[in-house]
């Protein structure tokens, strides 16, 4: 059995000898022969001379061909920031101002998705055989925010035939990409949607159960596979988010594997994950990453659930720029030969200790005024953290001076130190005077202005 036939085999709720290993190498696939994120990004020969390295270096199951949530959004109008080693971000939202919902749909040769059709078919070429191709595309909820920016959030709560129509819209959108991968016969298509953990589950019962199950019917109805991706703290919307019809979910680190498999398996759904992107994979060793890997296949064995079926292992989300090579040949090895991989580092201790560094933390019992705090993921790469620091800075902007903020992100080790210490477990999330209030749920600016001004 190769990698392709043991996702397949997965996918299709089969016993198999171990998980699939599916390493998310968007941009870090760059990494890897010496290019920019830009270039991988923008230019078709080094994406695939970046991506055939990927699959000799790391002997994937499966693999992604193109990680970038902002394709869409760059032909319907966004602004993108570029950068070297990350992700483009969105800076400009067209609905922002002039709310009224486009009608363009996308063409098959819009912005940059010649570029990912054609190396698709290279790539497909030479190692479709053996891995497993993953089409990814942005959900429909995230393509939404790209459009409308953070006002999207009060549309949620003050203007839901407004939210159903632009979530309309953006899942017609999404219905052109899985035609499109459809057509190119992709393996697995895969919304990518990091805000759907932002929201309650009352809102998506609301606004996501029925534009979802209707994409998962539709890539079902037409011979595909599916996964569904999100980031953050989503465990409160697994359950919702498997009534949606996905063959596949896929989390990242802030979700517990333990409980999230209680829960797919229940529905037979595929459950992917969850290697932490900076804590282990970028800042960790080999032997980290091994006994990381290990550990969590073996703490879902010891709560009674198993790892040979509706499994597979990957990083939590794509993966940073800058991890080791070296790290990720240690999570494939540890998901292929776990026995002999568990007996080599039985004996390791934790390589990075973040408790070692000295932070300042606040006097929170003695501030002089209001603080909000903003801890992220990544604001560049992670969608969620984008527009929790959006929200969080849009309501420093209407109170100036009359309140503090700062804002930590989980990429670096300072920050990451800081958080560790002061306990915080739910990333992205707002924090006001040291007391958590918006724990993976984005508050609008009227909310957050308000919530501030009780303080003040």
């Amino acid at each position: 059995m190769n990698g392709k036939e043991l996702v397949i085999d997965i996918l299709n709720h089969k016993e198999v000898p171990r998980p699939a290993w599916v390493p998310y190498a968007g941009i870090h696939a760059g990494k890897t022969k010496g290019y920019s994120a830009i270039e991988v990004l923008q230019d078709e020969d080094k994406l695939l001379e970046s991506l055939i390295e990927v699959n000799r270096l790391y002997s994937p199951d499966g693999q992604t061909v193109m990680f970038d949530l902002q394709l869409e959004a760059e032909i319907l109008g966004c602004e993108l920031k570029w950068v070297e080693k990350n992700l483009p971000s969105v800076v400009s939202h067209p609905l922002k101002k002039n709310p009224e919902i486009p009608t363009q749909m996308l063409k098959k040769d819009d912005g940059r998705l010649p570029m990912v059709w054609n190396v698709m078919r290279r790539f497909k070429e030479a190692v479709g055989d053996h891995t497993a191709l993953y089409g990814l595309f942005c959900g429909p909820f995230t393509l939404a925010s790209h459009l409308r920016g953070t006002k999207l959030f009060m549309d949620m709560i003050k203007n839901p035939d407004y939210m159903h129509e632009i979530l309309a819209y953006t899942t017609e959108i999404a219905i052109n990409m899985c035609d499109f991968y459809i057509e190119e016969e992709m393996d697995i298509i895969v919304p990518v949607d990091p805000l759907m953990s932002q929201i309650s589950p009352k809102h998506f019962a609301q606004y996501f159960l029925e534009p979802y199950t209707r994409l998962f019917d539709y890539i079902r109805e037409k011979g595909s596979y599916s996964s569904f991706f999100v980031c953050g703290n989503a465990i409160h919307n697994i359950d919702l988010m498997c009534q949606c019809g996905p063959d596949a979910i896929a989390v990242d680190e802030n979700v517990s594997m333990i409980e999230a498999k209680k829960i797919t398996d229940k529905h037979d759904v595929v459950l992917g994950g969850n290697i932490p992107l900076t804590t282990v994979m970028l800042f960790g060793n080999q032997q980290d990453n091994m006994k990381y890997t290990v550990d969590m296949l073996d703490g879902m064995e010891a709560a009674g659930l198993s790892i040979t079926k509706n499994l597979i292992v990957a990083p939590g989300c794509d993966m940073p720029y800058d991890v080791p090579p070296q790290n990720s040949v240690a999570v494939a090895q540890a998901v292929q030969d776990t026995d002999v991989v568990r007996k080599l580092v039985e004996n390791h201790s934790d390589s990075t200790n973040f408790a070692d560094i000295k932070v300042d933390l606040p006097d929170y019992e003695n501030l002089d005024r209001p603080l909000m705090e903003a801890f992220l993921l990544d604001p560049i790469a992670c969608a969620a953290c984008t527009y929790m620091e959006a929200a969080a800075k849009s309501g420093k902007e209407v109170l100036g001076d009359s309140i503090d903020f700062a804002a930590y992100q989980y990429n670096n080790p300072d920050d990451i130190a800081r958080i560790q210490q002061l306990g915080i477990t739910c990333l992205p999330s707002i924090y006001i005077n040291g007391e958590l209030k918006y724990p993976s749920i984005i508050p609008s600016t009227e909310e957050l202005v308000e919530e501030l001004k009780k303080l003040m």
